[in-house]
């Protein structure tokens, strides 16, 4: 490695891992009680309303069971009586700060860090940033504000636009009763973006948010609510990491996406969890006549991940397209798929799933496709492929297919292998090192995801792969 090449792991891998000491403007208390959830909606001032689905999403989670799936990560050492459920930072502008300028310097230092200011210069049309449970900073494009586009933090939008909060907040595409760790987000959800993209509007540059656990044994649990209306389109695009501790975080967050008829969203994640993190998010979208909606996510980090974006395909003629990425190394156990319901005729689906295990790591592709009965002329196409480092790792396939309608076209491919001594050999014989010779197989592995991303997250996403393969992370 040229000196060169360690200077940029070192700045690549200080961006993610450095951490702050702790300074919040208010805190609950470790557990989940009725009196907690309260006093998080007291704090944020919310409406009535509000505060009953919090207690209704609270009783749900107190009777359901933990989930017990065949061959799911051990999430026996999730204690929430040991977790932090709400954290303000010490700012003086709820809401968001317009200005970086405005917020703390050590908040100002963390997102200098994470590239995140730089990013808004270049790329984006707007971001958001979240420091432990809330939105710190919030920014847009004047000229999409004037087109009717909002782009807000979520306690924001409960606020100012409280109809269609209560119209789609967890009431279609996420209910509470969807499964423990929905209802225990709708108790005590806080921060997270609103998107609303107006008919027939174009937004031509991603918007991002950022989300950033700083402190140890707590629990971020931020919403996510798009709505695009008939025949728009947005690209989202979703950063997250933590730095290291040896108390474990959890990351339960909800994300809810409503494509109306016409309309293309994508929804991109770039994850860096810390290995203590476990990461439990349910993400939902509901896809209209000729909508399409893609997802396209890379999971790093964690000790444990169970991540599975759905779309309802409800109206004839709608797309959906699934783009994964999951990296497990020591003692990590990264459980992702998707799932799709085809509700409705000439609805199609693919899912690519690329998955790499390393160093006794395991990796599972978890997925569901759905076919209703009258569902006739849809497609699906499934292909997951496995890359493994060694004899110790491990790579599941896990693909459910429940097809009620025979005039459909279904496929699924699954491969699974190790990185080969031959093509090892080959890219040596031409003057690469074993190291750079893995990491340019696994550089074409993932293209098909990278190729999705904006260049700056491409290549943010490449480096955090090599970091893992490195065992520099975590």
């Amino acid at each position: 490695m040229s000196s060169e090449e360690h200077i940029q792991e070192t700045d690549t891998e200080a961006r993610f891992e450095f951490k702050k000491e702790e300074a919040s403007a208010f805190q609950t208390e470790k557990g989940l009680t009725e009196e907690t959830i309260r006093v998080i909606s007291e704090d944020k001032d919310e409406p009535e309303w509000m505060l009953e689905r919090r207690l209704r999403a609270l009783e749900q989670f107190q009777q359901m069971p933990m989930p017990d799936w065949p061959g799911q990560p051990d999430l026996s050492e999730v204690d929430l009586n040991e977790i932090v459920p709400y954290i303000r930072p010490d700012i003086e502008t709820r809401g968001g700060a317009e200005n970086w300028e405005d917020l703390p310097e050590e908040i100002q230092d963390t997102f200098d860090k994470l590239g995140i200011p730089e990013a808004e210069k270049n790329a984006l049309s707007g971001v958001g940033a979240q420091y432990e449970s809330e939105i710190v900073y919030q920014n847009m494009q004047e000229r999409w504000e004037d087109k009717g586009v909002i782009f807000c933090d979520m306690d924001k939008a409960v606020q100012e636009h409280e109809e269609i909060l209560k119209e789609y907040f967890m009431t279609k595409a996420v209910p509470p009763s969807d499964n423990k760790f929905a209802a225990l987000h709708g108790a005590i959800w806080s921060g997270g973006s609103f998107v609303y993209v107006p008919e027939d509007t174009t937004v031509d540059m991603p918007v991002q948010a950022y989300f950033r656990m700083n402190s140890e044994g707590m629990g971020q649990f931020e919403h996510t609510l798009i709505i695009a209306e008939e025949n728009s389109e947005v690209h989202y695009i979703e950063g997250c990491s933590a730095p290291k501790y040896s108390a474990f975080n959890l990351h339960s967050g909800g994300v809810e996406v409503f494509v109306k008829e016409g309309a293309h969203v994508q929804y991109s994640t770039v994850q860096n969890w810390s290995k203590n993190t476990y990461n439990l998010n349910t993400k939902r979208a509901i896809a209209e006549k000729d909508a399409t909606m893609e997802w396209v996510s890379g999971s790093m980090g964690s000790k444990a991940t169970m991540l599975y974006p759905s779309t309802i395909l409800k109206g004839p003629g709608a797309t959906d397209n699934h783009i994964t990425i999951a990296f497990a190394g020591e003692g990590q156990d990264i459980d992702t798929g998707a799932k799709v319901y085809h509700n409705a005729p000439n609805t199609k689906s693919t899912v690519e799933s690329k998955s790499i295990s390393k160093d006794g790591g395991r990796t599972n592709y978890r997925g569901l496709i759905h076919i209703a009965d009258g569902a006739e002329d849809s497609s699906t196409a499934v292909e997951c492929d496995a890359l493994m480092f060694d004899n110790d790792s491990t790579s599941d396939t896990m693909p459910y297919m429940e097809i009620e309608e025979s005039k459909v076209d279904v496929a699924h491919e699954a491969t699974v292998g190790k990185i080969g001594d031959e093509d090892i050999f080959y890219l040596q014989s031409r003057g690469l090192d074993d190291d750079d010779a893995k990491q340019m197989i696994v550089a074409g592995f993932i293209e098909p995801i990278t190729e999705e991303l904006p260049i700056e997250y491409a290549v943010e996403l490449n480096r955090l792969i090599e970091l893992e393969m490195e065992g520099s992370l975590g």
